[in-house]
């Protein structure tokens, strides 16, 4: 007698299909998508992170030795100008007239003689000075950093990819969504 009306009700969703296949291929491809993002994180953890860290240390080695460089031809200017600065030695005066003696007493007086053999060189003390002037230098100057620090996920990939991906994950989304609908 009721054999002809329809056991369904009216807005409930259709019986599940026994195999989803749509769904499968879904996560197969989510899955793929994963599996691949972490091959690339890999390799390029070990073949480019190496490189930049070399190349980074290679240049922190040259930039130093520059300012070695720097101040060691600094420190040979300021000799040399101190060197160029110093009177040169002159010829003693020669004695043309030979002195006769005389028969006038001569009277000795004591007097305060300074000490002369403790007094440094002239070099000794331009070179003394120079260092001084130097160091003084030195801890005055302070360093200040003029780069910007290389640190974070968006630096280490990028922007433009981490775009890229967004973009390829919403249609990702968008594509099974839409298969659901087509298959449902």
């Amino acid at each position: 007698m009721f054999e002809d009306v329809d056991t369904e009700i009216p807005g409930s969703p259709p019986p599940e299909e026994s195999d989803n296949r749509t769904f499968l291929i879904a996560a197969g491809i989510l899955g793929g998508i994963t599996l691949i993002s972490l091959i690339c994180m890999a390799a390029y953890a070990i073949f480019w992170v190496p490189i930049q860290r070399n190349n980074r240390a290679a240049q922190e080695t040259e930039i130093a030795q520059q300012k070695v460089q720097a101040t060691q031809d600094a420190i040979q200017a300021r000799t040399q100008t101190a060197e160029a600065r110093q009177p040169t030695a002159t010829s003693s005066p020669t004695v043309t007239n030979t002195p006769t003696s005389s028969a006038t007493p001569v009277i000795a007086q004591a007097t305060d003689t300074p000490d002369v053999t403790n007094t440094p060189g002239p070099r000794t003390a331009t070179v003394a000075a120079l260092l001084t002037q130097a160091a003084q230098q030195t801890q005055t100057v302070l360093p200040t950093s003029t780069e910007l620090p290389d640190t974070g996920f968006a630096d280490d990939v990028g922007i433009p990819t981490m775009l890229a991906l967004a973009v390829v994950f919403v249609a990702v989304i968008f594509l099974v969504r839409r298969m659901r609908a087509v298959t449902g």
